[in-house]
């Protein structure tokens, strides 16, 4: 089969996909077929759901269009301080109330997350394919460092962490979804997922030392499992975590 070139070019944060000498510059790629767009794309590295917007000789196409001998191919990721909107976009909008699930790696940021308010699927034994279909079905991001999954047709949004350390995958995940705005923190049970409701002293006292019932008046339970949660000194840690995300809003 006779073998095709195209000119390519990887933008912002779809260049940690790539080897070093290929980040920030224009490169000549083989190829044969007539593969999509989609397809040559991920076949470099990037997953479909880090990318925002491709073009093709200067114009905007969407994943399905077919590469061609001799073409140029750009792609984007999200860049929220540029405005595209008059640009054809393969990024899907996120739904009004983001929601995740996260692969078996990711058991610390699925607590973090839950410690924001967010709707956050995990469990220690995920398979690729419910979390494609979680996915798919109910419009969760999929959280991974599994590319195999991302690249998964069903899943439609996704992202990689790129850090190994939870706190910064953290930061990584509010910052790549812009979630400072929409953090409602200490509402959800970091054990399960469900949503806290305010308990009395007496609801709850059975279930909490005689120490934290002589100096707390304040309790919040999980009506799934159980838990009792009230504002100690992890609440305080994690309270200082919270209001470092919150500057996030602030940074250029």
């Amino acid at each position: 089969m006779k073998q095709k070139h195209v000119r390519v070019r990887l933008y912002g944060a779809l260049n940690d996909f790539l080897p070093p000498e290929r980040r920030g510059a224009e490169f000549l790629h083989t190829f044969a077929g007539t593969p999509s767009v989609k397809d040559l794309i991920e076949s470099l590295g990037p997953p479909h759901p880090e990318v925002d917007v491709i073009l093709v000789d200067g114009e905007a196409v969407g994943f399905a269009h077919r590469v061609e001998d001799g073409t140029r191919v750009a792609a984007y990721p999200v860049f929220h301080s540029l405005d595209v909107a008059p640009v054809t976009r393969v990024g899907l909008p996120l739904p009004p109330e983001p929601c995740f699930a996260l692969d078996v790696g990711l058991g610390r940021l699925a607590g973090f997350l839950r410690m924001l308010g967010f709707d956050t699927l995990w469990r220690n034994d995920f398979a690729d394919d419910e979390l494609a279909r979680l996915s798919r079905d109910e419009e969760r991001v999929v959280l991974t460092r599994d590319l195999g999954l991302l690249k998964r047709a069903e899943v439609r949004h996704g992202y990689y962490p790129r850090s190994s350390d939870p706190a910064h995958q953290l930061v990584e995940v509010v910052r790549r979804y812009q979630l400072t705005a929409r953090m409602r923190p200490f509402t959800r049970c970091l054990a399960c997922n469900a949503t806290l409701a305010a308990a009395g002293k007496d609801e709850v006292l059975d279930r909490i030392p005689e120490g934290v019932a002589a100096t707390h008046s304040r309790f919040q339970q999980c009506p799934a499992c159980r838990r009792v949660f009230w504002p100690g000194t992890h609440h305080q840690r994690m309270q200082a975590l919270v209001d470092k995300l919150r500057e996030l809003e602030h940074e250029a």
